[in-house]
């Protein structure tokens, strides 16, 4: 058994480490786990616009460097591991990981959400290979090319609009007609010369043989068939939340969600959750920080009547 803390975070998005920041400051020997880059899911966005005290907007990277900074600095411990279950024993919580198991009196979830799949033939197959599901990471690969964005929310059209800083043309794919990102949002990509959109439309099948060179599409009004040719595929369906190492232990919803209290209490004495795993989360940036704070705050209050 490795150390024991007062607080084990699962998670270094802006909700673990807001929590961490919090639980750190208030003097409780903390420990954050985070098996990518911290920040999660934001480090992908090429700017976020919206985070209080930022007013020209700020990388997702970056804001996710900073909030590592300011944890770190008042004692926050950092490690890279994947956790694969939580036990509970007579003195407390095991948080089980690829690299090793840690004791905490009290665990903050925050493991946020990954981004849904397509689900249509040619997806697997050909992820790597023109499929990508971060605008950021991958669209410099593909400068002065055809692209398609499948989506109709924030994300999609914001990376739509980001890759149109590389691509000769972006074709926005929606299965309705008219989007539901933010009007701002959507101004900005009817603006843009380099955009194009095709309503009422779903992907069947992406087509290519060591790479995507076609997207077979369907209208779901007409039912008419159709092809079009595009180097390279970005699809912002939805995200799910990263919950599976709770089933059994955690209530869940349909979707995967944990479900908690206002005080980002779950059912288990404890064990509380944050930011985008939460039941009803709005999945933004300040909601995911606040929620965290939350949780940090309600395990301080649960430690001290443990004393």
């Amino acid at each position: 058994m490795d150390r024991a803390y007062d607080v084990v975070i699962i998670g270094g998005g802006p909700a673990g480490l807001s929590a961490g920041l919090y639980a750190a400051r208030a003097g409780l020997s903390t420990l954050l786990m985070e098996k990518g880059i911290f920040g999660g899911q934001i480090a992908n966005a090429e700017r976020v616009e919206n985070y209080p005290g930022f007013p020209e907007g700020i990388s997702g990277f970056e804001l996710g460097q900073l909030l590592h900074q300011q944890a770190t600095k008042y004692g926050l411990e950092t490690v890279a591991a994947e956790v694969t279950a939580i036990e509970l024993v007579e003195k407390g919580k095991v948080v089980k990981t690829t690299e090793g198991e840690y004791q905490a009196k009290a665990v903050i979830v925050a493991t946020g959400a990954d981004p849904n799949r397509l689900g249509v033939p040619g997806e697997e197959r050909l992820l790597g290979r023109g499929i990508s599901y971060c605008a950021t990471c991958d669209g410099p690969l593909f400068r002065d090319q055809v692209l398609a964005v499948i989506g109709g929310g924030d994300s999609a059209v914001e990376e739509g609009l980001l890759l149109t800083r590389f691509a000769s043309r972006v074709i926005l794919i929606h299965r309705r007609d008219q989007l539901r990102a933010t009007k701002l949002l959507q101004q900005r990509a009817f603006a843009n010369q380099k955009m194009e959109f095709l309503w009422d439309t779903v992907v069947e099948e992406i087509l290519g043989d060591d790479k995507v060179k076609e997207l077979s599409l369907r209208n779901v009004k007409t039912g008419e068939r159709s092809t079009i040719a595009v180097s390279g595929v970005f699809i912002y369906v939805g995200l799910h939340p990263n919950t599976e190492f709770l089933r059994g232990l955690l209530s869940l919803d349909t979707q995967g969600n944990v479900v908690t209290t206002g005080e980002m209490k779950t059912e288990i004495t404890g064990i509380f959750a944050a930011g985008d795993i939460r039941q009803d989360s709005p999945r933004q940036v300040i909601t995911a920080a606040a929620d965290g704070a939350t949780a940090a705050l309600s395990a301080e209050r649960f430690l001290s009547e443990q004393r």
